[in-house]
């Protein structure tokens, strides 16, 4: 069985010294797997068993667990390898699409001032005529200063200006304008575990539904709420047990959470599972209306390049540049047009998902409004679940024994003292 990242990241977040109920509360995990886990890594790190007088387990694990895993775990070093490679290559996916942004406006910008240089010698070497002064001066077109975009010191512009963040890179704001920046709520369901393991925790390992109920999604129809079958995903998940109070109220605890080897404090817990809305783009309003701009400048330009290259009479006297650019036009027109029709549709996606959102959060919210003011009948029955709240600390001094030394050296020990 290979070691599990999230227990991986628990230990060393707690201290190399953890209870299954330390790594479940931490990282959310089922308690089965949570203790699989925990078994795994300690038989493949040298991680050693501490055994409390009450039979309670602590793992205790070396602080090198992991050059030990690498050693053994060829997996585990290719893994690593992989991560660093794919952010690389993940940098230069993201960049490219700027890249080609920029490629496509010059070789089409390239391609009409050719095409049309060549249609006006053509006309004056007819009439007889020459261009005059219509050559000099400023030139067909107005490129702004791209390279400054470009330059490493884009980050500091050069109109001095409050900056709350980090802003992106030019490439980067592209990105970001045609795909956005990922799904803000991609660990949901893991903040979800974290904060019911944590409500549980702070609670002594006993609660009743109300207290779970603002970190879930569905609760069901009025009617269904009664039987509280929401609770049985997390009964399942962290090995809970019901029990029924004389008013026939259910309340609910979680043995394996009431034990710890690590001191916690007190802190302050969400009082509802918040999803977090999809943003359009990360980059400023400034990269946005550059990007979109540029984009709309891409794709007027390919329709002045389609007219002008329609029958491919001209490219093909021309020749080089822009016969390459007509061979590959459509692809420059399906750029020009993804690069503004994308956005656009995700724009219209997102408003519609953080409606969505948006109702979920106010259906937890109220439920935590709910519990906050509880009435007299909810009171009781939180009071009824305090009955079975405990809390367990093992210290090194409640342990019977441990792996890391011999049984007679551990009497021995216990004997002085």
């Amino acid at each position: 069985m290979a070691p599990n990242p999230s227990i991986m990241r628990a230990v060393e977040q707690l201290g190399y010294r953890v209870t299954v109920g330390d790594v479940a509360t931490q990282v959310g995990l089922n308690v089965l797997q949570a203790n699989q886990g925990l078994l795994a890594l300690a038989s493949d790190a040298g991680g050693h068993l501490q055994v409390a007088d009450t039979g309670d387990i602590v793992y205790l694990f070396p602080k090198n667990f992991r050059d030990i895993l690498r050693n053994k775990y060829f997996k585990i070093k290719l893994q690593e390898w992989w991560n660093k490679v794919w952010g690389i290559l993940f940098y230069i996916i993201r960049i490219s699409f700027g890249i080609f942004l920029i490629a496509s406006m010059v070789l089409i910008a390239i391609a009409i001032f050719m095409i049309m240089m060549s249609m006006s010698d053509r006309d004056n070497n007819r009439s007889g005529g020459s261009w005059g002064g219509s050559r000099g001066g400023g030139g067909f077109f107005f490129f702004p200063d791209f390279w400054w975009y470009l330059s490493p010191d884009y980050r500091r512009p050069q109109r001095q200006r409050p900056q709350e963040k980090q802003e992106l890179n030019f490439f980067e704001a592209v990105f970001s304008f045609l795909f956005g920046d990922g799904n803000p709520n991609a660990n949901l369901e893991e903040r979800r575990w974290q904060e019911i393991a944590t409500v549980i925790s702070e609670n002594r390992g006993a609660v009743v539904a109300e207290q779970i109920s603002p970190y879930v999604d569905n609760i069901g129809e009025t009617y269904q709420q009664e039987y509280e079958d929401y609770m049985l995903g997390t009964l399942t998940r962290f090995n809970g047990q019901p029990q029924v109070s004389p008013d026939g109220q259910i309340v609910y605890y979680f043995p394996e959470l009431q034990v710890s080897a690590v001191k916690r404090r007190r802190h302050a817990i969400a009082s509802y599972l918040e999803e977090y809305k999809w943003k359009f783009s990360e980059a400023t309003s400034g990269q946005i209306m550059l990007s979109a701009g540029l984009g709309i400048a891409n794709f007027v330009g390919a329709l002045i390049l389609g007219n002008l290259l329609r029958g491919g009479v001209v490219a093909a006297q021309l020749g080089g540049l822009v016969a390459f650019v007509q061979a590959i036009y459509w692809l420059l027109l399906a750029y020009g047009t993804g690069f503004l029709a994308i956005p656009l549709v995700r724009y219209f996606w997102i408003q519609w998902r953080n409606a969505k959102i948006a109702e979920r959060n106010r259906e937890r919210m109220s439920r935590a409004q709910i519990l906050a003011s509880a009435s007299q009948e909810l009171q009781k029955k939180i009071d009824f679940a305090k009955q079975f709240a405990s809390q367990k600390f093992i210290g090194e001094e409640n342990l019977a024994y441990s792996t890391e030394t011999d049984l007679l050296d551990q009497e021995v020990k216990r004997l002085e003292e």
